[in-house]
């Protein structure tokens, strides 16, 4: 199939593109820049120029592709629900241009949206149309395009990391930095899912080739990993103290983060594994924490 592959040279779709060509794909990548360009010709792509800013660009990249995999997002989680509505605009845009085909969209969620709001995992089969997370506005786009007979379905993502990327860790690791402490709310028994970034991007291949319309995938291979594990093993990377906040002190603290520190954003993926004979086989998130270089800041 040729693939059009939005977030082509970013932390997830750069490791789904060689995984789409090596089975057989071919892939058209977007990306903003004549940098990125090449970066994508090299790896074998083609190129779309484009950006989250103008949805009518991206939907011609879609337009003659056989297949979709949305994986680009905003992640200035400072404008976090800014961010999500622009992501429901780029999905119904990329859905306009599929309808009346059964050429398929594979979206980009978190799996926060499963939460069944009861203490318990959350799951494949949990869509709450109300749910509070601004991630929600990516499903509801979805869900619409779902109605109109759009073949889409969904990935949902918990913190995906490598040595040198971890999802909302990254920042926090960065804000620990910064304020010469690393930080829990609590005891720190909050949990988070995980998944590493190669297991990822298998996953989403296994999903584009089944294609289900509906289809709601966990690419959780760690159903939680507590927070206090996760402040310890960055407080001796970064060598700085552990400290334990209360609920008000964290608000100050944390600032925009705070909404995420404190979450309990355990998550399953045993539908996701009998449905797709996925087997995560990557290092957890504390290993990979463990070797990272904390000597200098990101860029």
């Amino acid at each position: 199939m040729r693939v059009f592959l939005t977030g082509a040279t970013g932390f997830i779709g750069s490791r789904i593109l060689p995984e789409l060509l090596a089975a057989g794909h071919e892939v058209i990548g977007l990306t903003r820049s004549e940098a990125g360009a090449n970066a994508l010709a090299a790896a074998g792509a083609t190129a779309h120029l484009g950006t989250l800013e103008d949805p009518a660009g991206l939907a011609d990249g879609a337009r003659n592709a056989d297949a979709v995999i949305h994986t680009a997002f905003d992640h200035d989680f400072t404008n976090f629900v800014a961010n999500c509505e622009k992501d429901r605009g780029v999905i119904a845009a990329l859905g306009s241009v599929l309808k009346g085909s059964d050429r398929p969209l594979l979206i980009t969620s978190g799996v926060g949206i499963g939460d069944p709001g009861d203490g318990r995992p959350a799951r494949e089969d949990v869509f709450d149309a109300h749910h509070f997370n601004p991630r929600i506005a990516s499903e509801l786009a979805g869900q619409v395009l779902l109605e109109a007979g759009v073949n889409l379905s969904v990935v949902r993502l918990p913190q995906v990391h490598d040595p040198f990327k971890q999802g909302l860790i990254s920042p926090y690791i960065e804000m620990a930095r910064a304020k010469g402490v690393v930080a829990y709310v609590g005891q720190g028994a909050n949990r988070w899912s995980a998944g590493h970034v190669r297991d990822v991007a298998k996953l989403y291949v296994l999903a584009l080739d089944r294609a289900e319309a509906g289809a709601r995938y966990h690419a959780v291979a760690e159903e939680g990993v507590a927070a206090r594990d996760i402040a310890e093993v960055v407080a001796a990377g970064l060598d700085l103290p552990v400290v334990s906040l209360s609920p008000d002190e964290a608000a100050s603290h944390f600032g925009w983060f705070a909404m995420f520190a404190a979450a309990d954003m355990v998550a399953s993926s045993a539908q996701t594994r009998e449905k797709l004979g996925w087997v995560p086989t990557g290092p957890g998130l504390l290993d990979d924490l463990r070797q990272m270089d904390y000597s200098a800041e990101k860029a």
